[in-house]
């Protein structure tokens, strides 16, 4: 295999080291853990940009730079500049012209200067006139010319930015070549519509008129984004004027057109671009606040560049339904912002393809989900997260480890003890006799000729087994508004993703449930929970969660019962006969009696219900101590930022006491 190498242009630098998406994946759980969805956690990420690249912009950085750069366009200049510098020409070419019949007594200088008195205000209307006048002063017929060179570049540089220089010495056959070349461009465009057009055609036209186009377009549709641009750019620097600049404008452009034989072409082409590219803002007005006068190419120029800089940061908002970067033109980046921000761009892309390639988010619908994949790293998270909170001595073996020859191994030995029934493992028991000097000699004692190991009982060790006794858990989680009022969404979130993780990983045996409740209850899906959002309605019915809470335990009526609630008001909804919700403010004596009707029938279910209460309410207190009352349950108050150490804590709590 041959290599060449050889000096690095353009693209991506290939030396980059890869980039770790799990990293990625971190970023957005820990906004996710802090109550965020899985859209708004990208959003952010892709907005910062990427963690442990400080080098890399994010899409914040560029849309900061892109409103700089809008900020500094329309702060460049005024839009009358080509009118304000033709009126000052003309102004000079009669001046001149006055001066060269001011010393002539004859009746024919008089009724020139009559003339020239009478001349319109408006400055294309007074170019027309002049236009079949004979000039005495040939100064002034050369300031004269020097105008109409002057319109002719400008007109042309605003509908195609590489004629200005083409035409900057005035020369006939330069001028033909424009023509010729505005009738093929339309044939071009002609054949396109009627689905005859090849590429070899638009090869053929840009090897005539190649250096008349110094955006280098690689195919018709790409010249004639160019082009229908620069045009609809056109348009919007005149809705920006006032009516009379518009009217003296728009006079100067038709007058030059005509005398350069192209208005036919100009109007054929401008409806053809229109026809493609209606999606272009043609006459939507602009505002610039400078003091220097723009030419009309000058002007053009700036109104395109403000129009991309528009789109371009609409896109980098990402702030609109099904948003995706793939939506941010790539080109219009590199005219704004320049190569390295579309390497920017693509590294922030390949984030959010390697997140879907990679089997972490599923789009579905337009709406981003995290899959089952991603759901076990986030909770997984969240359990190191509550893990870390926990006192060394509070974090201990969770499971029961007397549990006799019927238990699980679980790979441990310990030493053995008066009325242990674990299995003896003999290659430790040996070890230990071995290091304690128990080796008898050959020939002696009862071993005869074989060599012996003395054993005493600190020597035996035996393996750790254990008995792990299945649990039906139920999570009841609150999701009422009034949970993100009190910022304690987060933590109730991040409490059932630790737990969901909890029991997968070391109690897989334990049928979970994790139940959501505001006005209706309903299960959640362990991949639901990342994405989950709190409910902006009415009502807190705890009724209905413990009535799907009892229906879980009656499907496994030989686990042991675990049920925790967690919850920042007492009910305030029930479940009715119709299935209806029926919500009171305050709690009706129905919702509360039926509510504790539940409680009683868990209580009779042997299952303990702990309440975890994220709020000192008076009246939460009264029902939680009611409940406690009745059910024998415990009732903590843990901070919002503590919910998921006491909840798993106490879940392992329970889980050592059975």
């Amino acid at each position: 295999m041959a290599f060449r190498y050889g000096e690095y242009h353009d693209g991506p630098d290939p030396l980059a080291p890869p980039y770790d998406v799990r990293a990625a994946l971190d970023e957005m759980g820990d906004a996710i853990l802090s109550g965020s969805t899985p859209v708004h956690a990208l959003r952010d990420l892709l907005k910062r940009g990427l963690p442990g690249a400080q080098d890399r912009r994010g899409l914040d950085d560029m849309l900061r730079e892109v409103r700089r750069r809008r900020r500094d366009l329309r702060e460049r200049g005024r839009l009358d500049g080509t009118l304000e510098k033709a009126r000052a020409l003309l102004d000079k070419a009669i001046g001149q012209e006055r001066a060269e019949l001011f010393p002539d007594p004859s009746d024919d200088a008089r009724l020139r200067e009559a003339g020239l008195d009478a001349l319109p205000e408006d400055t294309a209307s007074a170019i027309q006139e002049l236009s079949t006048y004979e000039w005495r002063s040939s100064a002034a017929r050369q300031t004269f010319e020097e105008l109409r060179d002057l319109l002719r570049r400008e007109v042309l540089d605003s509908q195609f930015r590489g004629l200005r220089d083409a035409l900057a010495n005035p020369d006939p056959e330069a001028m033909e070549r424009v023509r010729q070349m505005m009738a093929d461009l339309n044939e071009m465009l002609d054949k396109d519509s009627r689905g005859q057009h090849t590429q070899a055609d638009f090869e053929d036209f840009m090897g005539k008129y190649g250096d008349l186009f110094p955006e280098k377009p690689r195919n018709l549709e790409e010249l004639v984004d160019i082009l229908a641009r620069r045009a609809a750019a056109t348009q919007r620097m005149l809705a920006s004027m006032t009516p009379r600049q518009r009217e003296e404008l728009a006079g100067l452009i038709n007058q030059t057109l005509d005398q350069a034989g192209l208005s036919d072409e100009m109007r054929r082409l401008g409806e053809a671009l229109y026809a493609r590219r209606p999606d272009l803002a043609w006459n939507a007005p602009e505002r610039l606040t400078g003091e220097e006068p723009l030419g009309m190419g000058d002007a053009v120029t700036a109104l395109e560049e403000l129009a991309d800089l528009t789109q371009l940061e609409t896109a980098l908002r990402q702030d609109y339904p099904g948003a995706r970067l793939d939506d941010i033109d790539e080109s219009a980046v590199r005219r704004a912002l320049g190569r390295s921000a579309v390497d920017d761009l693509e590294a922030l892309k390949r984030i959010e393809r390697e997140l879907e390639e990679q089997g972490y988010l599923l789009r579905r619908r337009g709406k981003l989900e995290l899959t089952p994949k991603a759901v076990r790293r986030l909770g997984e998270t969240a359990l190191r997260r509550v893990f870390s909170s926990l006192d060394a001595g509070r974090r201990g073996d969770h499971d029961q480890h007397d549990a006799g020859s019927a238990g699980e191994l679980t790979g441990s030995t310990r030493p053995w003890r008066f009325g242990d029934e674990q299995p003896i493992d003999v290659v430790r028991t040996l070890v230990n006799g071995v290091r304690s000097g128990g080796v008898a000699a050959p020939g002696t004692g009862r071993s005869g000729g074989r060599v012996g190991v003395r054993l005493s009982v600190d020597d035996f060790e035996v393996a750790e087994t254990e008995r792990r006794t299945a649990a039906a858990v139920c999570l009841l989680v609150d999701l009422s508004y009034s949970m993100a009022l009190r910022g304690t969404w987060a933590a109730a979130k991040q409490t059932a993703l630790a737990l969901q993780a909890l029991v997968a990983s070391k109690f897989p045996q334990d049928a979970v449930q994790i139940i959501g409740f505001s006005n209706y209850a309903r299960v959640l899906q362990p991949d639901e929970l990342a994405g989950l959002d709190w409910d902006m309605v009415q009502g807190t019915n705890l009724h209905h969660a413990l009535l799907i809470a009892g229906r879980h335990l009656d499907r496994h009526p030989d686990f042991e019962p675990v049920v925790l609630v967690v919850t920042d008001g007492e009910p305030t909804a029930h479940l009715m006969r119709n299935g209806r919700s029926a919500f009171e403010w305050p709690p009706s004596h129905e919702t509360l009696e039926l509510t504790l009707a539940e409680v009683d029938k868990m209580t009779r279910r042997r299952a303990t219900i702990n309440v975890f209460m994220l709020a000192a309410d008076d009246r939460l207190k009264e029902f939680v101590d009611e409940v406690a009352r009745r059910n024998g349950g415990r009732v903590f108050s843990p901070s919002a930022e503590r919910l998921g150490e006491y909840v798993v804590n106490d879940f392992l709590r329970l889980r050592r006491a059975r």
